[in-house]
């Protein structure tokens, strides 16, 4: 069985959060890093845009700077995503695609979404894969409503996925930072928006500890690829780049306003 290296949920704000994911693609596209499979949480709350979204069309920025909520864009595609500091675990899988026995971006969502479900099932959940479509990434529904969205980045042959578990969720919350652009109000979005999203909580009727789904998660992916997770700590060389990521690219107004960077490769 193979093993990969598992990073337990740390939390750091968004732009470091997005630092080490980066970090973490580029030490294994350089043969300096394992395979990994990571779970992280934001603090605090934040909003993430796909690399090639418009800020402006995207986010409520002067409800996010007046709430304190961080706003980044990924290296990623995909769309808007809100991240709460209380009720969302994330995740992201690392893997040359050789290892994911995938031959392309189809079969690498397929791959693990197919873990998410099993933790999901380990909850006492069902959950539906859905392929997506132009306008929209893969994700996970449970009777019909999104309970997780997932991003990829795709280089040298090494793919980073990355992606939201919904513990618990709160509407209007989330919609008085995400623009949407056919809606007057915010209530107007979250009346829509009741029908297509759900949460853990919502559809157990219970509470669930990050750590649980955490665990699920573990064994949902080591069931779904083959695999046997080994906890572990990020290298010298991921944590030193994460730092200056951080610093250089994902903290600045230029990656995040217009998406460009000295970094950008």
């Amino acid at each position: 069985m193979n093993t990969w290296r598992l990073l337990t949920t740390k939390t750091h704000n968004a732009f470091m959060n997005m630092a080490v994911d980066e970090a973490i693609l580029r030490g294994r596209i350089e043969n300096l890093a394992p395979n990994t499979v990571r779970f992280y949480c934001w603090n605090p709350s934040a909003v993430s845009i796909g690399k090639f979204q418009n800020i402006q069309n995207e986010v409520h920025l002067d409800n996010c700077r007046k709430h304190g909520v961080d706003v980044v864009r990924r290296i990623t595609g995909g769309g808007t995503v809100y991240h709460d500091a209380k009720d969302e675990i994330t995740y992201s899988v690392v893997a040359a695609k050789e290892d994911l026995k995938a031959k392309d971006i189809a079969a690498v969502y397929a791959k693990i979404y197919a873990g998410l479900a099993k933790a999901l099932k380990i909850m006492g959940l069902s959950a539906d894969f859905n392929e997506g479509n132009k306008k929209t990434c893969p994700n996970l529904t449970v009777s019909g409503k999104k309970i997780s969205g997932s991003a990829q980045s795709h280089k040298s042959g090494v793919v980073l996925q990355h992606g939201t578990l919904l513990l618990d969720v709160d509407l209007e919350e989330m919609f008085t930072f995400l623009r949407v652009p056919w809606a007057n109000t915010c209530m107007q979005v979250v009346n829509v928006a009741k029908n297509r999203i759900t949460s853990i909580k919502q559809e157990l009727k219970k509470d669930v500890l990050i750590t649980e789904a955490q665990q699920a998660l573990i064994d949902g992916f080591q069931k779904a690829l083959g695999i046997q997770l080994v906890n572990d700590e990020l290298t010298s060389y991921e944590r030193e780049l994460a730092e200056e990521l951080n610093k250089e690219k994902y903290s600045t107004r230029e990656w995040n306003f217009h998406g460009r960077s000295i970094h950008e490769k």
